[in-house]
């Protein structure tokens, strides 16, 4: 088998836009027929000038070549340019078309990927959501309202769900890491509140920040949420400096969860010996499906545990699972809700979600099919990135309101 063609598809994502702004999927054909998918989990650069790196990528690096030397192609990529370092763009593409030579391999063999990796430990892959508006809610006043999410949290929790995610504690600004406001401590305290009194015992509280706290206000707000009992604290501060994650780590008893926004194992090995207990990786950034198997293997080694991030389409999501199902230190995978209801027409509906857990797929490959005309059916009409954040700084007088990943046009 060799590598031979590549098409790209940049798929804007309709309202509500949970999972992001679009979508980058690849399709790799091999000279004998062979057709894989990928998923770029979208980097730091535009639609247009990823597609670029992407073709880049593929032609610099893996065009011609036997889609089995993984291995080989990720050190390519890896030391382009006279590198050898993380590069979140260049992984972030490399990421995507590794998730497509391992959807080659499986149909190849008419095998799932993870048969591939060693097989089946987790035929149910225990999964988790955000709170997300339900239907009779305000969209804008969700982010901030307690009783809201309560109402969700309950909900999630009576169709199956065994933990749920939110994060009131706003605002994300490229400012860097800041002092929480009072305002945005007590919001987070409510928040937990009311969840953990509307769920009890039935359900993990996930808390999600973004980075946007220094070192000291992370510490601040950690140990104001403790009385909840967590089961995680996301990426309390930025991931320029992995090292400070320590501080937070011996400062604060809920477990240091991260990673979406890092790559290869490189990152996640110093993640690891700086406190963090929980490694997020997005498979679509994070190197791909061999590479987060080595990130899992080190993590088992720190007796850590691995909940693979989605906030991204549905192929990443397949190929979260793929791994998930096979690693043994999984603790839980991240979904759209239960699967999405544009995420699964785009794949359609080949992936199962039952009593809050996601089923093992048997289907070659990442068990997953892909629909091309639907993707093409939905083309970006944004010229915004995957994800924004806010140039104004933290509000100390007015409080502030988060509208979601994917706020409401305009």
């Amino acid at each position: 088998m060799k590598l031979s063609d590549l098409e790209v598809f940049i798929v804007g994502n309709p309202p509500p836009g949970w999972g992001g702004r679009y979508f980058i999927f690849v399709k790799l054909t091999t000279a004998c027929g062979i057709v894989g998918y990928g998923e770029v989990y979208a980097a730091s650069v535009g639609p247009t000038a990823m597609e670029a790196v992407i073709r880049d990528v593929f032609t610099r690096h893996m065009e011609g070549e036997n889609p089995e030397n993984i291995e080989l192609m990720f050190r390519r990529a890896y030391s382009s340019g006279f590198t050898q370092r993380p590069d979140l763009t260049v992984m972030g593409a490399f990421s995507g078309l590794e998730i497509a030579c391992w959807d080659i391999l499986g149909k190849a063999h008419d095998r799932p990927v993870y048969a591939l990796l060693g097989g089946v430990m987790n035929e149910r892959v225990r999964s988790y959501t955000y709170l997300y508006p339900q239907p009779d809610h305000d969209l804008s006043a969700f982010w901030t309202s307690p009783d809201m999410a309560a109402e969700c949290a309950a909900e999630m929790v009576r169709i199956g769900f065994t933990a749920v995610k939110f994060d009131p504690a706003g605002p994300y600004t490229l400012r860097g890491g800041h002092q929480p406001a009072l305002t945005d401590i007590a919001l987070s305290i409510e928040f937990c509140q009311k969840i953990r009194d509307a769920v009890g015992d039935k359900a993990d509280l996930l808390f999600g920040t973004h980075g946007q706290f220094n070192t000291a206000g992370a510490i601040r707000l950690g140990r104001a949420l403790e009385p909840y009992d967590p089961l995680w604290y996301e990426e309390p501060i930025p991931p320029d400096n992995i090292e400070e994650f320590k501080r937070v780590a011996d400062a604060v008893r809920i477990p240091l969860a991260t990673g979406e926004r890092m790559t290869t194992k490189t990152e996640f090995a110093l993640a690891l010996r700086n406190g963090v207990e929980i490694l997020q990786p997005a498979l679509g950034r994070s190197g791909g499906i061999l590479e987060t198997k080595k990130i899992a293997a080190l993590a088992e080694v720190h007796n850590a545990q691995m909940a693979p991030h989605l906030y991204a389409g549905p192929v990443e999501w397949a190929a979260n699972i793929q791994l998930a199902v096979n690693i043994p230190n999984l603790l839980i995978a991240e979904t759209i809700q239960t699967g999405g209801a544009f995420h699964l027409q785009l794949i359609k509906n080949s992936i199962t979600w039952e009593d809050g857990y996601i089923i093992a797929p048997t289907g070659p490959g990442l068990g997953i099919e892909f629909d091309e005309d639907l993707a093409r059916a939905h083309p970006l009409s944004d010229d915004g990135l995957h994800l924004e954040m806010q140039e104004a700084p933290c509000d100390y007088s007015n409080g502030n309101a988060f509208l979601g990943g994917a706020p409401p046009a305009r």
